[in-house]
């Protein structure tokens, strides 16, 4: 088994009295891709914020690298998702980019000429120089999550965390994030991306499904079995004869049931 990127131990998470993650052990193996997995509200992305430092654990400990997560936020770069940001920052998507380095370079933030490659290739691997001069406001959303996530690559960190990163997207967007991540894991890098659909959690490496706390940790076999799955989502599962599975899940909006596909099986549409 490969060393461990992020160890969690008897780790509580929340923000003031509010508890998002209930007591819970954890791992991620390093060099791997992790799936984050669980209905709305199960603890996924209060979960990252831990790992990323961003929330400090109510108890607990959580470890990243074999370092206290909050002494560790230069090693860690943080995915989030474009929604969540604010588009209309006055910075230029290139700009955007080059933030990405300024954790690896200190308070001084003086670029050399490697920075500034380092940022045309994460652009390059993301199909976005063509947008370097244009402003967020004026970027379909699919072209801002490609810009955060060349962010997150210019950084070069050795654990990228990316909260639900092609969620929503175009297949071309979609393409290109999960080429970007196949990429960083053949780097050596540690990938962990919260998800709700469980075709891109089936390819994962491992897997933690929440549901208020970790309930369940270990390969996607393991983790995306039927009993488990419904143990988490509480609710019904249903096997359909294509081999997916359906969840009678209240968590997904404007659905009061939603379609996922299991380990190997193929997409709508293909």
């Amino acid at each position: 088994m490969s060393r461990l990127a992020v160890s969690g131990r008897d780790v509580a998470l929340g923000y003031r009295d509010l508890v998002a993650v209930s007591a819970s052990d954890f791992d991620v193996p390093g060099g791997q891709l992790t799936a984050v997995i669980g209905p709305n509200g199960s603890g996924k992305s209060t979960l990252l914020n831990g790992i990323a430092g961003i929330v400090r654990p109510m108890a607990g400990r959580i470890e990243v690298l074999g370092e206290p997560a909050a002494t560790m936020l230069s090693r860690v770069a943080y995915v989030f998702q474009s929604t969540t940001v604010n588009q209309v920052m006055p910075v230029t998507v290139r700009e955007t980019v080059a933030m990405g380095r300024y954790a690896p370079l200190g308070q001084l933030k003086r670029f050399s000429a490697v920075d500034h490659e380092i940022v045309d290739e994460a652009m390059e691997r993301l199909n976005i120089p063509h947008l370097a001069k244009k402003h967020l406001v004026e970027i379909s959303g699919g072209e801002r999550q490609r810009v955060f996530v060349a962010q997150g690559l210019a950084q070069q960190a050795e654990i990228v965390l990316l909260d639900e990163p092609v969620t929503g997207l175009d297949i071309v967007t979609r393409d290109l994030v999960m080429e970007a991540l196949v990429t960083e894991l053949a780097s050596g890098r540690t990938v962990v991306f919260t998800t709700h659909d469980l075709a891109d959690a089936s390819v994962a490496d491992h897997v933690l499904l929440m549901a208020g706390r970790v309930h369940s940790q270990g390969t996607p076999d393991e983790v995306l079995s039927p009993d488990r799955l419904s143990s988490a989502y509480g609710v019904g599962i249903v096997h359909l004869e294509d081999g997916s599975i359906v969840l009678d899940d209240p968590h997904h909006r404007g659905s009061r049931r939603h379609v996922h596909f299991e380990r190997g099986a193929p997409a709508p549409g293909t």
